[in-house]
């Protein structure tokens, strides 16, 4: 079994000043395998964090990244699983299942890792899954939160991957800064197709 922290949209420190301390709590040395970061941590202390966690970690660009060093796009694999990686603000429209359906044929991916929207979702299409990581920090959108008044909740995803099945745990941060985390399992089937369960 392989644990995958699935993590991006920190906008640390433009729009967040560090993550939630309970999730730092969590995200300790030596029990990750994997960092997959689909972008938007803007600076390289951000980026040496996610370091000091896991020593492989996978980035992708994200449009307020001040380096330029990450790619738009990645694939690893991992398990059984050929993972994509893209933080989402080259998809348009924005977070459309449709329009990332595409990067993902294209990726040629079982899984895709996005972000850009600030909200948290993980579900299937096509006999694939997608999780859009939400923001670790809980950082401002005007894509969650158009009226200004609502933030997104603090989110990210730890995938344990067993082979063809992948575990995917989604921590939230609650009111009253209590961690909510709730759990769904995605298999890949024979033959390349998948299913999810909740």
């Amino acid at each position: 079994m392989v644990l995958v922290l699935c993590i991006g949209d920190l906008h640390i420190p433009h729009r967040a000043t560090d993550l939630p301390p309970k999730f730092k709590a969590l995200l300790v040395p030596g029990k990750i395998s994997h960092i997959l970061c689909p972008g938007n941590l803007c600076t390289e202390a951000a980026y040496d964090y996610l370091r000091s966690v896991c020593s492989d970690v996978t980035v992708t660009q994200g449009d307020f990244d001040e380096s330029t060093k990450w790619p738009d796009t990645q694939v690893v694999s991992i398990g059984d699983f050929r993972i994509g990686l893209c933080h989402g603000h080259q998809v348009v429209p924005w977070g459309d299942k449709d329009a990332l359906a595409i990067l993902q044929r294209k990726l040629d991916c079982d899984i895709l890792v996005t972000g850009h929207t600030h909200e948290f979702a993980a579900y299937r299409h096509e006999d694939r899954l997608v999780i859009s990581t939400g923001s670790a920090t809980g950082a401002y959108s005007t894509l969650s939160a158009p009226d200004g008044e609502r933030q997104p909740t603090p989110s990210f995803a730890l995938m344990d991957v067993d082979g063809s099945k992948a575990t995917v745990y989604v921590y939230e941060l609650v009111h009253d800064d209590q961690v909510k985390v709730d759990k769904l399992e995605y298999s890949k089937r024979s033959g390349g197709s998948g299913a999810l369960q909740l």
